[in-house]
C-alpha cells in the first residue's frame, strides 16, 4: 500500500511540474526562487551559529 502512494505521489508531482514548467522558466519566477532559497539557507546558518 505504501508503495503505491508512494508512485502515485511521485506520478502527480512529475505531471503538476511538467504542466507548470513554463511559468516555472520566467526570469521573475527564477529570481523569486533564488531569493528564497538564499533566505532559508542563511536562515539555517544563523540558527546553526545560534545553537552551537
Amino acid at each position: 500500500m505504501h508503495v503505491g502512494e508512494g508512485l502515485l505521489w511521485s506520478a502527480v508531482l512529475v505531471g503538476f511540474a511538467a504542466l507548470m514548467s513554463g511559468a516555472l522558466r520566467t526570469p521573475a519566477v527564477k529570481r523569486l526562487l533564488d531569493r528564497v532559497t538564499g533566505i532559508v539557507i542563511v536562515a539555517f546558518g544563523i540558527r546553526l551559529a545560534m545553537d552551537s
